[in-house]
């Protein structure tokens, strides 16, 4: 009996994260002597094995702000669990303020069917197949923190059977 192990080349190595840039947004602040320019950029961090996080960065010029939002969505990572097919165990709704995500599994070969805010989100957890449709707002700011709020009301089969005191063996 062999066991294969399967390496994909797209996938970060231990410890790399791969980021992506979701929003870039320019912030006026009208002072005394004119305008002050600013940016604020939304990135998303992920190694492409369940787990991802996010994070805002502000500085006055865009790398700069790119380079704060990855800090801090590395400060604000979140483990998601992720099925053998490369999907999530079930279907949940993400809420955030007036936004909100509705995630289901789907069976391998699907894709990830989902908007751009969405699918950089999943594509930095490693999920692969999904279903979602984003609800409410389409502001990335909701958007992004719905999803995540989906991903906190993820459990996976193990913590459930645990907390319903069946025995793992049983099952």
């Amino acid at each position: 009996m062999s066991v294969e192990t399967k390496h994909n080349a797209e996938t970060p190595q231990q410890g790399e994260f791969k980021d992506q840039v979701i929003y870039v947004g320019r912030v006026t602040k009208v002072v005394k002597g004119g305008k002050n320019f600013s940016f604020s950029a939304l990135v998303v961090v992920g190694d492409g094995r369940g787990k991802v996080g996010f994070g805002l960065g502000k500085a006055l010029e865009v790398p700069s702000a790119i380079k704060k939002g990855i800090e801090a969505a590395k400060r604000n990572m979140t483990k998601v669990p992720v099925t053998s097919t490369g999907s999530i165990p079930h279907p949940i709704t993400g809420r955030f303020g007036s936004g909100s995500v509705l995630m289901k599994p789907a069976p391998e070969g699907t894709g990830i069917i989902a908007g751009s805010t969405v699918r950089a989100v999943m594509e930095a957890a490693g999920i692969n197949n999904v279903l979602t449709k984003s609800l409410g707002s389409s502001n990335p700011h909701n958007v992004v923190r719905a999803t995540f709020a989906g991903f906190n009301g993820l459990m996976d089969p193990y913590t459930v059977m645990t907390n319903r005191g069946i025995d793992q063996a049983e099952a």
